[in-house]
């Protein structure tokens, strides 16, 4: 008889039972599926087929924004961490089974880049925590909404979309954005909105932001700019002025870009032009008040009535006051009179002028002050070509070097005067279309060159008697008695004989003779000379004696005529 083989021991049945467990479907680091065979208090009892049952936490059934309503005879998925720990029980988990489950989900919704649900359950450093259905991503600050917003309590625990950024399995990062959900969503909304609107169209909105160029108008769902400029016909320095958050306005769709979504928006448009028939309502050469509404380098705007403003260059302020900031002569909120000098209805531009309402200071002066009048004023300016005078009527003059004095040259005689002198002077002339005026100071004395005139003596050829003023080396200075009239003699005009041409024979004070050589009151020279009077007297006495029949030689003449141009006598010569 064969022998038949012995029975297993009790060993080997462990082995076999424990061999059966792992060689099966139950592995451990997989997802498993298990049956809620028991409660205790806050663990969960799970049957996964195993020796032993294991036990999970009931708080890894629930999460942010569900609650867990777990029951006896519930199939669950579990993640089997250990067959078998210390206690003899099977280690399971039901978040890394929900995290390995998301993880998959999330990995296939990355790839097709489509959106998933979460929600946000806390907030760490530069951000906040979405749970995505078991498995943790990051939400940086700058994702949360499409402006900055100071307050996330309401979306906490709610559950949103979100838009996977970046993910890596490896090391478990996941970073999502909200704000990218929501361009995409508003994009949508705006393009849908943008295709029921229409230019031209007149529209209800609410002010929703203001900003120093304008203000934003909700117009239900998409906004539209309503600049500035376009809030009113007449000049609004900032929105403020006009309008406030949270508004309601009427508004005309002016220009839709449907390429980037932009609507600008009008309000002035929605009231009459006020332009319209412009020149008919200001006529040029008439004059209006207005306010002063700006005021710039350049000049200062003037509002005639509402919606129509006009500027007065600064070319236009003023008479008198030509480099002056137009800030000094007006001020904003003032009200003054001003003249149409241009009306342009296509640029929408007004030329106004201030200082046409006024007279003009130069007509008024010569008209109190014709040629010839004597005025009074304080030296504002010395330069190299004369002085300047503020006179009455805020008006300047100006004394020319030549008509400082009749006799020095001016160079030398404007260094007597000093800013701040008070001196009078004679009007010479006024250019009121030029706006200048002439002054004279040497003309409040007599011209001595007139007054020489005035008997008829003083002429080319006529014999002067001279006072000597200053003897020189090359001549000597004279003056011609009578007169106030000086010039100099030249050393070869002092005699005719060239041994007696020497400036030393004659001493200040002494009188001579001479013959006026040039006499030009235009160019203001007059020139004499002891030598032309000793020729002249030469041919008069040749003449004279030359005729007679006394029967004297040349010699004689001469000598006579010689006697007679040295003022030496018969016995005086004799002495001699």
């Amino acid at each position: 008889m064969a022998a038949t083989s012995a029975a297993p021991s009790r060993e080997d049945f462990a082995k076999l039972l424990e061999e059966s467990f792992t060689t099966g479907n139950l592995q451990e680091g997989s997802v498993i599926k298990g049956t809620v065979v028991g409660i205790e208090k806050d663990l969960a009892v799970i049957d996964v087929g195993l020796k032993t049952e294991g036990r999970v936490a009931l708080r890894e059934f629930s999460g942010p924004g569900r609650q867990s309503d777990l029951k006896i005879g519930d199939t669950v998925e579990v993640y089997l961490e250990r067959v078998e720990n210390a206690l003899g029980e099977a280690v399971l988990s039901r978040d890394k089974a929900r995290r390995e489950e998301s993880w998959g989900k999330l990995e296939k919704a990355f790839q097709n880049n489509e959106k998933v649900q979460g929600t946000i359950f806390n907030q760490v450093k530069g951000g906040f925590t979405v749970d995505l259905d078991g498995a943790v991503a990051f939400l940086p600050r700058s994702q949360v909404d499409i402006r900055p917003i100071r307050d996330v309590t309401p979306l906490m625990n709610a559950p949103q979309q979100f838009q996977i950024l970046k993910m890596d399995r490896r090391r478990g990062n996941i970073v999502v954005s909200r704000r990218t959900v929501l361009e995409e969503t508003r994009a949508e909304q705006r393009q849908e909105l943008v295709q029921n609107l229409e230019e031209g169209q007149v529209i209800d909105g609410v002010v929703k932001n203001i900003t120093d160029y304008g203000a934003f108008v909700d117009l239900g769902g998409i906004d539209g700019l309503l600049h500035v400029t376009d809030i009113a016909w007449r000049r609004v320095n900032h929105p403020t002025e006009v309008l406030n958050i949270g508004q309601q306005v009427k508004v005309k769709i002016i220009k839709i870009n449907h390429e980037t979504h932009r609507i600008s928006l009008g309000m002035k448009q929605l009231l009459d032009d006020p332009w319209q028939g412009i020149e008919a309502k200001f006529p040029v050469g008439t004059r209006f008040k207005g306010r002063v509404t700006n005021i710039t380098d350049y000049g200062a705007f003037v509002e005639l009535e509402p919606g129509i403003e006009g500027l007065i260059h600064v070319s236009e302020m003023s008479w008198t006051k030509k480099n002056v900031h137009p800030g000094k002569i007006v001020s904003t909120s003032q009200e003054v009179e001003v003249q149409i000098l241009e009306v342009d209805p296509v640029k929408r531009r007004i030329s106004l002028g201030l200082k046409q309402t006024m007279r003009n200071p130069w007509e008024v002066f010569v008209e109190k002050y014709p040629p010839g009048s004597v005025v009074e004023g304080e030296v504002k300016n010395k330069t190299e070509f004369g002085l300047f005078l503020g006179l009455d009527g805020d008006v300047d003059g100006m004394v020319h070097l030549s008509d400082l004095d009749w006799k020095r040259p001016g160079e030398q005689v404007i260094e007597e005067f000093k800013k701040g002198d008070k001196i009078k002077a004679s009007v010479l002339d006024v250019d009121v279309e030029k706006e200048r005026i002439s002054l004279g100071i040497k003309q409040l004395q007599g011209d001595p060159f007139a007054e020489a005139q005035t008997g008829g003596e003083l002429k080319k050829g006529a014999v002067v008697t001279c006072e000597v003023l200053a003897v020189k080396e090359a001549g000597i200075d004279v003056k011609i008695t009578g007169t106030d009239l000086e010039t100099f003699i030249k050393r070869a005009d002092l005699a005719r004989d060239r041994s007696e041409q020497r400036a030393e024979r004659f001493q200040a004070g002494q009188k001579v003779d001479a013959r006026i050589t040039q006499f030009d009151r235009k160019s203001r020279k007059v020139s004499v000379s002891i030598k032309a009077l000793e020729v002249a007297e030469e041919k008069e006495a040749i003449a004279q004696y030359g005729s007679s029949d006394s029967g004297a030689t040349l010699g004689d003449i001469l000598g006579t005529v010689l006697k007679r141009a040295t003022g030496k006598t018969g016995s005086e010569e004799a002495d001699k």
